[in-house]
Parts: structure tokens; C-alpha cells; sequence
């Protein structure tokens, strides 16, 4: 067991980071998607767009907390630069988004169509399609980071 533990300790905490930063990210957009449409009318519904500016803050703030536990925890130091590393990480990510923003789109109208009752909380329609589409973009984000960014 502890052989299997070092041999996959990157994939782990790669892992445990991201878990971390879908937690930011997930409860970031419970916050956002409660509050913003009551401030902006049009956040709920955004021609055919379900919570634009939820979703983007929301993926950002998890941008941000998945590059400081992966350059801290995760990743060794690539051969690039701090300022070129950060901008490789953002720029990834920034695709990252859309990919997301999109994918989310697809599950939200045509996957997620009805609420999950755990019980103790109940999985809605969004939290769903949300939780999902940071689950299959985190799969391509760690070849991509791994390979390209941090020289893996």
C-alpha cells in the first residue's frame, strides 16, 4: 500500500488539491447563483445562458486556489519562469472555463433535469451539471498542467 501511495502521490494530491479548489469553486457558485440574479435580472437567464457570471467567477476563484495548492503541493517547478509559468496556468485555465461554461450549458438543458434528494441536501439541477463539468475538465487539465506547464 505504501508502495502504491508514493508511486501515484502526485495523482493523489493532484486530487486532494483539486478537491480543495472544487470545494472554492462549487461553494463560490452556491453563493454567486443565489445572490447575483437578484442583483442582475439577467444572470438566471443570459440568452439561453444559465448563470454566466456565476460560473466565471466562481471557476476563477478555483483557478486561482487549484495554481497556489499545485505549484505548493502538487508540481514540481517546470524550467519556465514564475511570470511565464503563471501565464501558461491562466491560460490553460481560461480554456479550461469555457470548456466548462460550456459543458456545464450541455448537462444543465439536456443531462440534469431533475433535482437528487440526499436527504440532508438536496442536488440541484445546477449544483449537478456544475459538479460534473469540473469533474471531466479536471481530467484534461492534469495532462495538459503536468505535461506543459510544470514539465512533468
Amino acid at each position: 500500500m505504501k508502495q502504491l501511495f508514493f508511486r501515484h502521490k502526485q495523482i493523489l494530491l493532484f486530487i486532494i488539491a483539486g478537491g480543495l479548489s472544487a470545494i472554492v469553486e462549487i461553494g463560490s457558485f452556491k453563493i454567486l447563483s443565489v445572490y447575483l440574479p437578484k442583483i442582475f435580472t439577467w444572470e438566471y437567464n443570459l440568452s439561453g445562458i444559465k448563470y454566466p457570471f456565476s460560473n466565471i467567477l466562481s471557476t476563477s476563484c478555483g483557478i486561482i486556489t487549484n495554481y497556489f495548492l499545485s505549484i505548493w503541493f502538487v508540481f514540481e517547478r517546470g524550467k519556465h519562469s514564475k511570470r511565464k509559468e503563471f501565464a501558461y496556468f491562466i491560460s490553460v485555465s481560461v480554456v479550461s472555463t469555457f470548456i466548462s461554461l460550456f459543458l456545464f450549458q450541455i448537462l444543465y438543458h439536456f443531462v440534469f433535469k431533475d433535482a437528487i434528494d440526499l436527504g440532508i441536501y438536496v442536488l440541484s439541477q445546477e449544483m449537478m451539471s456544475k459538479i460534473a463539468s469540473i469533474i471531466i475538465v479536471s481530467l484534461l487539465n492534469y495532462s495538459i498542467k503536468k505535461k506543459v506547464i510544470f514539465n512533468g
